[in-house]
């Protein structure tokens, strides 16, 4: 018998726990790239916790809004409870709405995924009354201007993106919807800091027009390469034949796409007539110079050798010649330094390698001519910059043999590397005693041999405090609101300068206040029953008038205007009102 009878609860709970739904409605599944959709995440038991999908693929133009309705029909309730949203696609194709989820009795439940299918934009229905003198589609242009469409490889090329809008329509606000890609170039964005309009001509009418962004790029290979397109989704205010009571014309809110076509531009490739053999890709006008720090050395000194290119052209796209040093010099890796701007123009500026150069025996030595050939974009010709040999005298020290005298070598002999240059300086040791204590016998092998028996009386005082928390199941029902309580109060000082999420987290905080004190539902929480209970326990009617009026406020401030000094005052009455109530009611 009791076998079947605790078959009977089972399927008794899980009878109840089926009756509790929570689903995602849509207002339809197909819609245009320009149209809304409305989702409604709607439960029927009242839940905390709600926590709504990221919306991929989709950006929230309204909402949340939440609605509660509860009735009662031939004895029997119902209650439903909606959170909804509007959503603008913001591309086409096959788009998912994720799961939402919500806390109702302690259990998780969530919503099946919603699948949506986003076509082309459609043109919708107008009332002519109400409809806009002009079109966006004519209205709006957005242009890459190109400065050049055949340069060289190498050769700097801009790319200026403008927004071109008639003179009676207004912008609220832009967001890049698909940034170009650069393929096949280097690029450097160049920062605006402030968007201003200006006036300027496209197709021959007057517009405005403010620029969004600058990019350089240096092409890197030749033939024919592609500027991909970028796009923008615009907030715009569009004139209509309607006038207010003042005679002012009336606007509407409208939005729209725009994209600045791809281009393509045709690189051509370096000559390969008079083409140095020393040619690293230097494209531009350059000057070379190479500068030792001093010519005349004692034993045991060292020198500092400069290499260095100044001027305008690919500054960061090619490698600086190394030089040559006799046998006898140990030469260090070099350090790279550069001061380089990136102007609308291309990269200006200059780069240095400082070579670190010691000689070891005394004697007159030379360091050759070093050459850096570049393509000179102004004559369409290869030029050559050669430096002068440097004469390195080198006063006392051991004296070379000759056949270290007369020979050199290039720097991979001569170079040491910068993780060879100090190896044979240990400035740490690691060292240990060879007499080690053995760990048998020793005070930690004592200590870890009582410690378990030192820790079950704490287990056992720790087990029978949990078992007391566990079994006051009134008590954690009430601390459990409690906590609730003063998340959301705290998630409403967080929403503080947004109205509506701040009085959504500021109705929450005040319904599991009375869950914690007054042990009762949200479904029952009515004025009348509210104001009878809390009058009961010794509440001040002052401070429950005072705690109606706040919820009232709750609702009707969501969808009324508000200061941003209302909802500080509406929050630090609440913390006063919850302060008080605490005193006064006897629990």
């Amino acid at each position: 018998m009791k076998k079947y009878f605790i078959i009977l609860i089972l399927f008794l709970t899980n009878s109840l726990l089926a009756q509790i739904q929570f689903e995602a409605k849509v207002s339809k599944n197909s819609l245009g790239l320009n149209e809304r959709l409305r989702v409604d995440f709607i439960m029927n038991d009242d839940g905390d916790n709600f926590t709504p999908p990221n919306f991929d693929g989709f950006r929230v133009v309204g909402g949340p809004s939440q609605q509660v309705s509860q009735s009662w029909i031939n004895g029997r309730s119902s209650f439903q409870k909606s959170y909804s949203y509007y959503l603008l696609p913001l591309q086409k194709g096959t788009l998912t709405i994720r799961q939402a989820s919500v806390e109702i009795n302690g259990h998780i439940y969530k919503t099946n995924p919603v699948k949506i299918n986003v076509t082309n934009a459609i043109e919708q229905p107008k009332d002519p009354n109400n409809a806009p003198q002009i079109s966006a589609n004519d209205a709006l242009h957005l242009v890459a201007e190109v400065s050049k469409t055949n340069p060289y490889i190498n050769e700097p090329i801009t790319v200026v993106y403008k927004l071109y809008f008639s003179y009676n329509i207004g912008i609220s606000n832009w967001r890049e919807l698909n940034k170009p890609k650069y393929n096949n170039f280097w690029s450097q964005n160049i920062d605006i800091k402030e968007l201003v309009a200006e006036e300027g001509k496209y197709n021959g009418e007057r517009y405005r027009y403010v620029v969004l962004r600058k990019t350089v790029l240096y092409p890197q290979k030749s033939g024919k390469l592609e500027i991909e397109p970028l796009s923008l989704d615009l907030d715009v205010q569009l004139p209509t034949n309607r006038r207010d009571v003042f005679g002012r014309v009336q606007v509407v809110e409208d939005s729209k796409r725009v994209s600045a076509p791809s281009r393509v531009v045709t690189v051509k490739p370096l000559p390969e007539t008079g083409k140095p053999a020393d040619f690293s890709g230097a494209v531009g006008n350059f000057s070379f110079k190479v500068t030792p720090s001093k010519t005349t050395l004692k034993n045991g000194e060292s020198l500092e050798l400069k290499v260095a290119v100044t001027g305008k052209g690919n500054l960061k796209l090619f490698d600086l010649p190394k030089p040559v040093v006799p046998n006898s010099f140990e030469m260090y890796d070099p350090v790279h330094s550069e001061n380089v701007q990136t102007p609308l123009s291309g990269m200006t500026g200059s780069i240095i390698d400082s070579y670190t150069i010691i000689p070891q025996f005394k004697g007159k030595y030379p360091i050759k001519s070093m050459t850096f050939s570049y393509f000179d974009l102004g004559t369409n010709s290869y030029k050559k910059i050669a430096s002068p040999e440097i004469m390195v005298d080198v006063m006392d020290g051991p004296t070379a043999s000759q056949d270290d005298v007369a020979s050199t070598n290039t720097i991979s002999k001569n170079k040491i590397s910068a993780t060879e240059q100090f190896k044979f300086i240990k400035s740490k040791t690691n060292l240990q005693s060879i007499n080690q204590p053995d760990f048998f016998g020793s005070g930690l092998y004592y200590g870890l041999l009582v410690f378990p028996f030192l820790l079950i009386p704490a287990i056992v005082l720790f087990k029978k405090k949990k078992e007391a928390i566990d079994g006051d199941i009134v008590g954690n029902r009430i601390k459990k609101s409690n906590a609730l309580a003063k998340k959301y109060l705290s998630e409403s000082k967080k929403y503080i300068n947004n109205k509506e999420p701040f009085y959504i987290a500021l109705e929450k905080a005040l319904h599991n206040f009375l869950k914690a004190k007054l042990h009762i539902e949200t479904s029952e929480m009515s004025k009348e029953k509210i104001t009878e209970i809390l009058l009961s326990r010794k509440a001040s009617p002052e401070t429950v008038s005072a705690f109606i009026k706040l919820t009232e406020s709750c609702e009707f401030a969501r969808y009324a205007p508000s200061t941003n000094e209302e909802i500080h005052h509406d929050y630090d009455k609440a913390v006063a009102i919850i302060s008080d109530l605490e005193k006064q009611i006897a629990t």
